[in-house]
Parts: structure tokens; C-alpha cells; sequence
């Protein structure tokens, strides 16, 4: 029996035998055969052709929004645009009488809906996380509200709110003559009237939330909890929401971009009218409006954007963060 004593390199150790070599090829001819040239198309079909409309509706437009945002344009030939710089700005927050009150209404949307649907999509989610008989059917019914459009919620609470044959109005005997209440078209009450519909539907996104986050508490903290001698609401308060802390912040970022970008609802009722001015109705009536200012338009379209990014920007951080910590 013979022994190969001749000292290896580097180089030599490194290098696959023949045999290896060849079996590595055919490995990759045979991933390379695996994808026919028709298998490509599909697949340069499927990833190009959602990448394009996202680039060209979303990033396209948001860029030309931005741009637009500093010029004058009618809409009617490019020849038109003319650079204008921060005029648009100027006369949005010192000459516009509608600016400075979608705003304010912008922000009364957010606080309503941190204060009456989030709580009780919390307390939604937290009896139906003990697993109560007919669960299933309670989310169905509360969540039903978010799978249905806007525009269909606004019809809806528009036979609501009638003042002749409303369901309000004809239990409270509001629906005589002489005794009507407009929900929709009084000024002291429309906006409340279509924060109630808001809230409605927001209820139902808040308990959802809330609910997957509820999955996520580990069952042996609430035993050791009620081991110590801790009641239903000791253990909520001191166990349940504080490891709620992600799911919170989502709710919060969440809660905000639905205040900020409110439109159907609001435009389904009165088209922004007589006290439910928001800054979305304000860039639609500037925009496709019969003076069609796009410029001015684009102008409050950037400071909506700016507002959200202030928001998202430093959430995806926190995001990030956290992921390379883990």
C-alpha cells in the first residue's frame, strides 16, 4: 500500500478534484434549465410591470407634486408653468381663510380618534382575546366596517343623519317641521356627525390591531400575575398593556395617517363644505376645481406630505433600530 507524502499548498488543497468540478456544473446547468425562457418573461412581467406603476403613480406624481408646488400652472399646456418659488407657501399661510382651519380639523379628527375608537377597539380586543363563545362572529361583525369603502360608509350614515327620514333624527322626534336637526349641514354639528362615522369604522381597525398584538403576550405572565394575588384590571394595567408598547406605537402611526389623509368620507357628506374643511378637500378643490390652480394645489399637497413624513420618518427608524438590535 502506497502513501501519498507530498506536502499540499494552498492551492492545491483549495482546488476541487475532477470529479467535484463536474458535478458543479451540472448542478448549474441544472438550476440553469430549471427557468425556461418563458419562465423569465413571467417573471420579468410580474416584478417589472408592478414596479413601474408604483414608480410612475406613486414616486413620479409625488416628485411632480413637489415641483409643481413652486410654479403657477392652469393645467392647460406645459408652455404655462411658470416658476413662482415660495409664493404658493406665502399665500397659503398668511391669505388663505380655509388653510389655518383644515388644520385645525385635520388635528380634531386625529384626537377623536385617539380618544373614543382606540380605547374601545382596546377593550373590543381585550374581551374577545378571553375566547368568549361566538368570538369568530363578533370579529366579523366589528371589523365589518373596515373591509367597506369610504364612499359606502358615507352613503350609509347619510340615511343616518337625514333630517326628514334619518334613524337619529326620527328616534329623538326631530323629524317635524320646525323641529328638523341638519347634522350634515349645520356647521356646529357636521363635523362631529362625521367623526362619529369615522369612529365607527375606526373601531373595528383598532380592535384587529390590537387583538394580533394581544396574541403576542406570553400566557405565563398573566398566571404569574393572578398567582400574586392581582385582579382582572391589576393585571391588565401592569402586565397585558405595557408589553402592548410596540403595537401602540403602530395604533399611534397608524391613527395619524388616517386623520391626515380623511377625504371620502368628508366628501361623500358635503364635499368638504360649511365647517369639515380638511387639507385633502383643500388640494382636490385647488386641483380638479373650476379655477384649477395646480400649482397652488401641489403647494398644500407638500405641506400634507411633510406632516406625514414628520411622523413616518421617525417611526421607521425606531423600526430599523430595533431590527438590527435583534
Amino acid at each position: 500500500m502506497s502513501t501519498d507524502l507530498t506536502p499540499k499548498t494552498p492551492e492545491t488543497a483549495a482546488a476541487p478534484s475532477p470529479g467535484t468540478a463536474s458535478v458543479t456544473q451540472r448542478a448549474a446547468q441544472g438550476h440553469g434549465r430549471l427557468l425556461t425562457r418563458r419562465d423569465r418573461l413571467a417573471l420579468a412581467l410580474m416584478a417589472g410591470v408592478p414596479t413601474f406603476l408604483h414608480v410612475a403613480l406613486v414616486w413620479v406624481t409625488a416628485l411632480a407634486s413637489i415641483a409643481l408646488a413652486f410654479t403657477t400652472w392652469n393645467g392647460i399646456g406645459f408652455d404655462s408653468i411658470k416658476w413662482v418659488g415660495l409664493e404658493n407657501f406665502k399665500e397659503l399661510f398668511t391669505n388663505n381663510p380655509q388653510f389655518w382651519p383644515a388644520v385645525e380639523h385635520n388635528v380634531v379628527w386625529f384626537v377623536a380618534l385617539i380618544l373614543v375608537p382606540t380605547p374601545l377597539g382596546l377593550f373590543l380586543a381585550v374581551q374577545l382575546d378571553k375566547k368568549i363563545r361566538f368570538s369568530r362572529v363578533y370579529q366579523t361583525a366589528f371589523f365589518l366596517p373596515v373591509v367597506v369603502s369610504f364612499a359606502v360608509i358615507g352613503f350609509v350614515w347619510q340615511l343616518v343623519y337625514n333630517p326628514d327620514t334619518g334613524l337619529i333624527n326620527s328616534l329623538i322626534g326631530a323629524n317635524e317641521p320646525g323641529h328638523y336637526i341638519d347634522w350634515i349641514g349645520d356647521p356646529d354639528l357636521n363635523l362631529w356627525a362625521v367623526l362619529v362615522a369615522a369612529s365607527w369604522r375606526h373601531t373595528g381597525y383598532m380592535m384587529i390591531l390590537y387583538l394580533a398584538g394581544l396574541k403576542g403576550v406570553d400566557p405565563s405572565l398573566k398566571e404569574a400575575s393572578a398567582l400574586d394575588g392581582a385582579n382582572e384590571w391589576q393585571t391588565f394595567k401592569n402586565v397585558t398593556f405595557p408589553t402592548l408598547r410596540p403595537t401602540n406605537t403602530i395604533v399611534l402611526v397608524v391613527t395619524i395617517i388616517e386623520a391626515l389623509r380623511a377625504f371620502d368620507l368628508v366628501f361623500v357628506f358635503n364635499k368638504g363644505a360649511q365647517g369639515t374643511e380638511l387639507l385633502s378637500i383643500l388640494v382636490t378643490n385647488n386641483i380638479i376645481g373650476e379655477s384649477s390652480r395646480i400649482g397652488y394645489g401641489s403647494a398644500i399637497a407638500v405641506v400634507l406630505l411633510v406632516i406625514s413624513l414628520a411622523v413616518i420618518i421617525p417611526y421607521l427608524i425606531a423600526t430599523f433600530r430595533k431590527e438590527r438590535r435583534a
